[in-house]
Parts: C-alpha cells; structure tokens; sequence
C-alpha cells in the first residue's frame, strides 16, 4: 500500500466514523504534520477523496467533507423506492441471458467479498453493487429512467452505504441480490419489483440508523473537546 493509499483509508474512515464531521475541512498541513507524511500523497489522497465524492474542492480554501442532511437522505431513498422497482419492472420484459449472467457473476464477486472483514473489500462491494445496479438500468431500456438515476444517486450516499451494514445487514443484502436474478430469471415483474423495493428500504434502515449515530458521536467528541478546553 502506497503512502497516498494509507492517507485515502485513514481520512475516510473518519469521514465514517464522525472523526470529520460534515461540512469540516481536511488541511493538508494538519494532515502532514499529524501522519508524518509529504504533501504529495496527501494531495493525491484528497484527489481520490474528491473523485469519489467523499470530500469536495472548495477554491481557496481547500477539500470539505461532504454534507448530507437526514433530510436529503430520506429523500434520496423515498425517491429510489419509487424508481427502482420500476427498473426492474421492466427489465424483467426486456433482460437478455448474456445480461443475467453478468448480474449472476457481480453477485457472486460480492458474496465472496462478504466473507472478509476489511474495508478495502467493503470499497469493493460497493463498486460491484453499483455496476449490478447500472445493469439493471441498462436492462430496463429506459433513457429516463436512467438519466433521472443519475441525478438522485449520488456518490457520497451509494458509496457509504455498505460501510453502514451490521453483518446480518450485508448478507441480507447480499441475499436481495440473488432473488432479484431469480425473479428476472422467471420474467416476474412484480416479483423482481417487491424484492428491490425491500433492498432499498433496508439501505435506507442502515443509512438512517449510522446518521444519528454519527451525529451522536461528533456531538460526543465536541462535548469532550469543550471539557478538555475548560
């Protein structure tokens, strides 16, 4: 692992765990100072961070952590609940067998991933969710439908997810994967339709439940910051 990978995981693992709150700036300087590192891989790391919408490059001023309101997230999954199932609607009419099998092996990709607890293998998950799910759109054939995709699910919200998932949340999810095949295996509409609409609704569970505690935990480490001033 490189110098800019150690900085990526580090500065993201605080973006997961509070460490960096919403809205907080990530100084270069600090970083350096406090992991002992150049500014070349810090800048390299904080580049990644940007492409992939952990944090964003505010001019003159520098990378700030994405801000995600509990509000702008129900949103975004009250809007996939009603999306989704509609893609694989139609994907169930239109999906061929060559399209089926790669579905087929980005679960498989994904459920040996969930075997190994690590957060590189989550990044991963993540990854291959994505693609799973960009299938289905392509499968759909719906240039709407894709482009209105596009514009509500967001990097910051996808890519977190997974990271948010209790053990028995990802092989739920993992599970969700497969009887979604099945059902567009067996061109049921409705069927495909329900499952995905419970897999978004257990996303939208596990992304609500670590935004309070995320927000309980920075409300923690200001009250222990004000006590160590006092």
């Amino acid at each position: 692992m490189t110098a800019a990978d150690r900085v990526y995981h580090i500065i993201k693992q605080r973006i997961l765990n509070g460490g960096y709150a919403a809205g907080s700036y990530v100084r270069e300087a600090t970083i350096g100072e406090e992991l002992d590192y150049s500014r070349t891989p810090i800048r390299e790391a904080l580049r990644r961070l940007v492409s992939d919408g952990w944090v964003e490059a505010i001019p003159h001023h520098g990378a700030r952590v994405v801000g995600w309101t509990q509000h702008d997230v129900e949103e975004v999954f009250e809007l996939r609940v009603l999306l989704e199932p509609q893609v694989v609607r139609r994907a169930a009419k239109r999906i061929s067998e060559t399209q089926l099998i790669t579905l087929g092996s980005l679960a498989d990709q994904m459920e040996r991933l969930s075997q190994q607890d690590d957060v590189r293998a989550t990044d991963e998950i993540a990854v291959l969710n994505n693609q799973f799910h960009a299938e289905l759109v392509t499968a759909a054939d719906s240039p709407r439908l894709q482009r209105l995709l596009e514009t509500i699910v967001q990097v910051p919200v996808s890519r977190r997810s997974f990271h948010h998932y209790t053990r028995e949340e990802l092989l739920c999810s993992m599970q969700h994967h497969r009887e979604i095949i099945r059902a567009l295996q067996n061109r049921d509409a409705e069927w495909a339709a329900a499952i995905m609409r419970a897999h978004i609704l257990a996303a939208r569970a596990a992304q609500m439940r670590q935004k309070q505690t995320t927000a309980a935990a920075h409300v923690e480490h200001q009250r222990n910051n004000a006590l160590s001033i006092s």
